[in-house]
């Protein structure tokens, strides 16, 4: 199909657009496209897919590991102790040029790999709208003019228009660097809204964390906003780092040297001494080899990769072996606005009932650690407070937590991730509470709700949010010892200012 026909489903600002506006644009409706049309059109814009810059040949690579003078240096000294048959010191050095060229290849073979995860970052599958039905599909077959929908821990598959939003959150903390979910809202925008600001928007990458919406599919592959991030990575020219520079520097100056004083020496003992041709020659080759530090590029290399293999214990991933020592040269250190650098994550710290506070170890969303009381460790059967404060927690509740590849990931808003592993430290499983019914949490409101059978049949209300919206909805509190008492709301407000 035409290039032309595909650029026609580019579409300028659609986040300042009305949604039916930015669908007649694209020539969809909100009932979906048509299975004819929809491969016509990824057809003529391509798969949603992130493009992959031209990869490195093997032998490119293995030869890149060899470009440095003293690589040079070394090789040369090589040749010069095979003409003269000095097998041994030609085999040490030629097993110093290959070990420091084999450290590189594959240390940067790893990060290589490494890399290649930012493409997972699109959605492998999304709820698409075709012909009226809604079908899962291949996020790699989107095209503009799909509908698609977004529900809690779903990755957002390609750059949406949103036109209908149910207290919809996305965490764009990849594109805008804020640790809090974005609202969302589907009212239009103006064109020079940056990324932050295009609250009608949905973007490729980005992870749903609460609410439910859909939208119109406006851009897809290297089209979206990550796509253009990529793109631009791709596209970034490579530079010497100081330290290639100091060592480049130091490696032709190393060869001219050695060579003038091989020069000076040949020239002294010949005029001078009157030595042979033939002694002065072999004499200044092992002058030669003797002042070429053979060991200095192994010495670099297992250093550097040393480097590089703390940082990937850190999950920094380092591309290429020299990059690491730029790090030390760092001067200024760019943050967000608030000068701070967040992993967003939350961790429960405290927990305060009537009974007291309880106290929780652990960090992260992994489920280990435990709750004390006073410094002894708590069995829940013997805390009722605890039990009903976790149950509420628990079970209002849209979050959720798995592990892969050894760490522990959310799926959701943080705060909640971090109740859904308070429970799961102390034991309690939010299994067997069917919801019948929700009220999600909105910043004007500041609470959910949940109607929920418990386990024993019984059907409950579980109310969670900011204490000064609970406390104006309660009369009654849980005492320590389990039983109901008035609400000592002088107590609660105190504890909350702490």
């Amino acid at each position: 199909m035409p290039e032309d026909e595909g650029r026609s489903f580019i579409l300028e600002n659609p986040w300042s657009m009305e949604g039916e506006e930015v669908l007649k644009q694209l020539n969809a409706s909100r009932g979906g496209l048509a299975g004819p049309e929809a491969a016509a059109r990824l057809q003529a814009v391509g798969p949603n897919r992130l493009a992959e810059a031209e990869k490195e040949g093997l032998l490119s690579r293995i030869l890149r590991q060899f470009r440095d003078p003293l690589i040079y240096i070394l090789l040369a000294a090589a040749a010069v102790t095979a003409s003269l048959r000095e097998w041994v010191d030609t085999g040490v050095i030629l097993a110093v040029v290959i070990l420091n060229g084999l450290i590189g290849f594959i240390q940067e073979g790893k990060a290589q790999e490494a890399l290649s995860g930012i493409r997972k970052m699109l959605s492998p599958s999304a709820d698409v709208l075709r012909e009226g039905q809604w079908k899962k599909k291949d996020a790699a077959e989107l095209v503009p003019g799909d509908v698609v929908r977004l529900r809690p821990g779903d990755r957002v598959p390609a750059d949406l228009r949103l036109f209908e939003v149910n207290t919809l959150r996305i965490e764009e903390s990849a594109l805008t660097g804020e640790s809090l979910p974005a609202e969302k809202d589907p009212s239009p925008v103006p064109p020079e809204a940056g990324v932050g600001d295009r609250t009608s928007m949905a973007f490729s990458g980005t992870l749903v964390a609460a609410g439910r919406g859909t939208g119109v599919v406006t851009a897809t592959g290297p089209r979206t906003e990550i796509g253009k991030i990529n793109t631009l990575v791709d596209e970034t020219e490579p530079i010497e780092t100081p330290l290639i520079r100091q060592m480049s520097r130091f490696g032709r100056t190393l060869s001219f040297v050695i060579v003038g004083l091989a020069v000076l020496m040949f020239l002294i003992g010949r005029f001078l001494h009157d030595f042979p041709l033939g002694e002065l020659f072999l004499a200044s080759i092992g002058f030669a080899v003797a002042a070429i530090p053979e060991s200095l590029p192994a010495i670099l290399t297992v250093t550097l990769a040393l480097g590089v293999q703390r940082m990937a214990r850190q999950r920094a991933i380092t591309r290429q072996l020299n990059a690491v020592e730029t790090l030390g040269a760092v001067s200024v250190i760019c943050t967000d606005k608030t000068g701070t650098l967040t992993k967003n994550e939350m961790t429960v710290r405290h927990a305060v009932t009537a009974r007291g506070k309880y106290d929780v170890t652990g960090s992260g969303y992994a489920p280990e650690g435990e709750i004390t009381f006073g410094g002894e460790a708590v069995v829940l059967e013997d805390k009722e407070d605890l039990r009903l404060f976790l149950e509420v927690m628990a079970v209002a509740n849209d979050s959720s937590i798995s592990e892969e590849d050894g760490r522990w990931k959310l799926a959701g808003e943080p705060t909640d991730g971090a109740l859904r592993t308070l429970g799961r430290k102390a034991g309690f499983s939010h299994d067997g509470y069917p919801r019948l019914g929700a009220v999600p949490f909105e910043s004007q409101r500041k609470y959910m709700a949940t109607l929920n059978e418990t386990p024993r049949g019984e059907r409950k209300i579980f109310l969670k949010g900011a204490p000064d919206r609970l406390l104006d909805r309660s009369a009654f509190q849980l005492s320590a010892e389990g039983s109901s008492e008035p609400l000592d709301r002088s107590f609660w407000r105190r504890r909350s200012r702490r």
